[in-house]
């Protein structure tokens, strides 16, 4: 079952959240990982949300999240779903539980108007890109994602 992730889901969450860490760090990855159950509670509720969670339950356990966000598209004119995570347990795995969270992330950008989804996939996660490919996702040429502290730019 997927449904739209809670509070009360900021355990699960870290755990997974923990795991997928864990495994991007195996692959190479060498980010230092903050996202935890505190920081999806401060930053996923209130007044302005950063992003919204979906959450795949099996026997009223927590296997899988997604977290999304919401932009624009100045090149097509039109909003974008931004996915920023996508896990599911390794054990869930295969069993379409992946493509059922896509599946809603998917409903819920349309109905905040959103008529894409982005995402990025660490360049070494084969078995990410596999999974995206066979839901039909394509790579866009040309496009690196940049990124720099807010703090590291002077204030105008």
């Amino acid at each position: 079952m997927i449904r739209a992730a809670t509070a009360d889901d900021a355990e699960a969450i870290s755990k997974l959240a923990l795991e997928f860490h864990g495994y991007l760090n195996a692959l190479g990855d060498s980010t230092k990982f903050l996202f935890n159950a505190s920081t999806y509670l401060r930053d996923g509720f209130g007044e302005r949300p950063a992003f919204l969670g979906l959450v795949a339950e099996s026997d009223e356990t927590v296997v899988g999240y997604l977290i999304v966000d919401f932009g624009y598209d100045t090149d097509r004119s039109r909003r974008l779903a931004y996915v920023n995570d996508l896990f599911v347990t390794e054990s869930c795995r295969g069993q379409g539980v992946g493509k059922a969270l896509m599946s809603r992330a998917a409903e819920t950008a349309r109905e905040h108007g959103a008529e894409t989804l982005w995402w990025g996939v660490y360049d070494r996660n084969d078995s990410a890109m596999r999974f995206y490919e066979s839901l039909g996702a394509r790579y866009i040429k040309g496009i690196r994602f940049m990124s720099i502290d807010v703090d590291a730019l002077p204030s105008s």
